[in-house]
């Protein structure tokens, strides 16, 4: 109270760790409709050429309606909407499993995202606990079109405040190819691998095979600040210099994953479409003027019973040193030139 006046708190503090329980159902503010523009902008912050995003000829011949917008740009659009309430206050994102893209996103959809607390873990320094949340982002038909679990690092409010009873979810290591969605209409039949860019088709790789992807790219401050400002990402460490002892702004991990994504073309330049995600970690922190590159092995290999269309399983990695294979040292932990370990199923003609 103020001269008999009560000031009342109208921002919006973020939750902690104690503010989450399990079951608990969160739905995301603000919806996002997307156009063009969102793929132009991601084409200009990432060096983006898969055929199928790039053009709507390209698309029609694959058998879909028109070239979607990204795939990774629809992951960060529902993404950015969960960050106010699940990781503004978060120390680290820990990880991601079973990630599903269900449905093309096209230019003129309206994206809203929802989250679902499935696990809670207080952390032994009783000063951070995490916090396992399953994200579904839904058009303007209510049409679930990407759902995906992730786990952060969350602060405490109160230190004093009890730890909740431990639920640690049961998750899948990999999705099965079964588990995949594969757009309607999808046919790689009549595939153009000239127009692709590449040569290289499903019954060309071999699992255990390690491609280098050669190119790098050095991230710059302010191109990593447009990315997150696009996908409305609001988290406290991107923005403000003051929330680190080190005094930089951390490059939003997402802005790693398309980097890297992108830097993959050179040598899966018709590995279309990213299906599923099974399994990430961004194992260490990125800085402007890091130089990204980037490196694949195989995983996995399977038939899809879409005309034309395999599927690869792929370890991205994207790095700031080290050759490419190197991922860990001996004592298990990863190497500290490693930026980003993504596990996920890729679309590919047979």
């Amino acid at each position: 109270m103020k001269d008999g006046i009560e000031r009342m708190t109208k921002t919006n503090a973020g939750r902690f760790f104690e503010d989450y329980t399990i079951g608990q159902v969160i739905e995301h503010a603000v919806p996002r409709t997307v156009g063009q523009g969102e793929r132009a902008l991601y084409h200009a912050l990432y060096p983006a050429r898969h055929a199928l995003y790039s053009s709507d000829a390209f698309a029609q011949s694959c058998g879909l309606a028109a070239s979607p917008l990204d795939d990774l740009a629809a992951f960060h659009v529902v993404f950015g909407k969960t960050v106010p309430d699940v990781s503004l206050n978060a120390r680290a994102n820990l990880g991601y499993a079973e990630g599903r893209w269900l449905k093309p996103v096209w230019p003129g959809d309206t994206l809203r995202s929802t989250s679902e607390v499935i696990g809670l873990k207080q952390n032994s320094n009783g000063k951070t606990g995490v916090v396992w949340v399953r994200t579904r982002g839904y058009n303007q038909k209510d049409e679930c079109v990407l759902d995906y679990v992730r786990w952060v690092m969350v602060k405490k409010r109160d230190l004093e405040a009890k730890a909740p009873e431990t639920v640690v979810p049961d998750l899948k290591s990999a999705l099965d190819v079964s588990d995949l969605v594969i757009p309607e209409g999808l046919d790689f039949t009549n595939y153009d691998f000239t127009l692709a860019g590449e040569p290289h088709r499903w019954g060309d790789y071999e699992v255990g095979e390690v491609i280098d992807h050669v190119d790098g790219v050095t991230v710059e401050e302010a191109e990593h600040m447009m990315a997150t400002r696009l996908w409305q990402n609001t988290s406290k460490v991107h923005f403000d210099g003051t929330q680190r002892e080190d005094g930089k702004r951390l490059i939003y991990g997402g802005h790693v994953i398309s980097m890297a994504r992108t830097l993959s073309f050179n040598g899966l330049a018709n590995a279309q479409m990213i299906a599923g995600l099974n399994a990430g970690a961004h194992a260490n922190p990125c800085f402007s003027g890091d130089t990204i590159r980037a490196w694949t092995e195989v995983l996995d290999k399977a038939e899809t019973g879409a005309p034309g269309v395999g599927a690869l399983r792929l370890r991205l990695v994207a790095t700031k040193s080290g050759e490419a294979g190197q991922l860990k040292g001996e004592d298990g932990k990863y190497l500290p030139g490693v930026l980003l370990d993504l596990d996920y199923w890729a679309l590919i003609p047979v």
